[in-house]
């Protein structure tokens, strides 16, 4: 019955991607990212619900979505690419490998939406990119970034790299923390099988600046950890 169930809803989800992906390139050729947002969120909450996903978020008097952040949180699922931009309510863009912005379509569609391309080889390129990020956030525009850099393995939130803290000091940004649960217990990394259920983005105070400002780059990455973990936990227990 499971796997009758779960290749209705994989059916299901890539008919609506389709759609999803159709309406978002063609908003994307005749504008931008930050003005196609609003219909780019009811559509990934329209995906998310295809798939037998319903979405919660909780946190959002945490914060000012006005304002421009590094936004920071665990990796859970592929479905974070949904999730993450159906609970944000405010435009923000992501930091990707520069070699997919020389793919076809999707490079043209990456750059419109204004991610921000990085290398990975060439570390002369990498702090140029890290410019571009300190400018997109002046500008007040927020990013998203992983620090994990891959999906969980077990449903715990893993270790972080420390370039994305290397940014934050050089950025002067203000982080904010989230937390994804309940996307590992839809679909593991693994597995193909889905249990349609509700999953939840918990947002977290922001982290200003100024308060972490003259601290080594291993100690942010400890407090934005602690408190990923500790956001992760708490919607656990209530869960």
């Amino acid at each position: 019955m499971k796997t009758i169930r779960s290749a209705l809803l994989w059916f299901s989800g890539i008919i609506c991607f389709f759609f999803f992906f159709l309406i978002v390139a063609l908003g994307l050729i005749m504008s931008d990212g930050r003005t196609i947002y609003p219909a780019v969120r009811v559509l990934a909450r329209i995906q998310l619900l295809s798939m037998g996903l319903r979405l919660r978020v909780h946190g959002y008097d945490c914060f000012d979505p006005r304002r421009s952040y590094l936004i920071m949180g665990n990796h859970e699922s592929m479905f974070d690419v949904f999730v993450i931009p159906a609970a944000l309510p405010m435009h923000a863009v992501g930091i990707e490998a520069d070699y997919h912005f020389s793919l076809p379509l999707w490079g043209y569609l990456t750059r419109k939406w204004g991610n921000i391309p990085i290398s990975r080889e060439n570390r002369v390129r990498a702090i140029r990119a890290l410019d571009g990020a300190t400018r997109v956030l002046g500008a007040g525009t927020s990013i998203v970034v992983l620090p994990e850099g891959h999906r969980t393995l077990n449903g715990q939130v893993g270790p972080f790299k420390k370039g994305p803290f290397h940014l934050a000091l050089a950025a002067g940004a203000d982080i904010l923390p989230f937390a994804v649960s309940g996307l590992y217990e839809y679909r593991s990394k693994e597995g193909w099988l889905l249990s349609p259920q509700t999953a939840h983005v918990t947002f977290g105070a922001p982290i200003p600046y100024e308060s972490y400002k003259d601290n080594a780059v291993d100690d942010i990455l400890r407090r934005v950890h602690r408190e990923v973990v500790a956001l992760k936990d708490d919607r656990s227990r209530i869960a």
